[in-house]
């Protein structure tokens, strides 16, 4: 795997060091093992929707929890009595999934639904942070020290 160096990018991206530090932690860790599968999708300017597949995992038995800025779905499966399998390809195990998510992006709802979890997602930007237009020719005045 190759390295990346995004020294020459802090020249250029002011205040974008976290979002670096995530690229570099992310092309270090091992490869995932990609279950259980998952798509992340764009469903209008600030929502987004994360659709699990989860066959075999009822609501008690998958759990959703947002960390500051991370998201974690877990699945436990119930212990099962003994059965014999010729052959077993469903993938029947625990896991744990871990999402990223951006700032002022929270979980507003999920659901269950023929064995896909829908975890929805919004992005609510406070006003104080959402673009403003600069007048251009009044100095700023700024408080003077006595």
């Amino acid at each position: 795997m190759r390295n990346v160096d995004f020294t020459p990018l802090y020249r250029h991206a002011i205040g974008f060091d976290r979002l670096f530090n995530l690229v570099e932690a992310s092309s270090n860790k091992a490869q995932a093992t990609g279950y259980p599968p998952y798509n992340i999708e764009q469903t209008d300017e600030n929502n987004y929707r994360i659709t699990m597949a989860v066959a075999g995992f009822s609501e008690n038995r998958l759990d959703l929890t947002q960390n500051e800025n991370m998201l974690v779905v877990t699945g436990t499966k119930a212990p099962e009595e003994n059965k014999n399998f010729i052959y077993q390809g469903i993938a029947e195990r625990n896991f744990e999934r871990k999402f990223q998510l951006a700032d002022y992006v929270k979980v507003v709802g999920a659901n269950l639904e023929n064995g896909l979890l829908h975890i929805d997602l919004e992005r609510e930007v406070p006003e104080a942070m959402q673009p403003r237009k600069i007048a251009i020719g009044k100095a700023a005045t700024l408080p003077t020290e006595e």
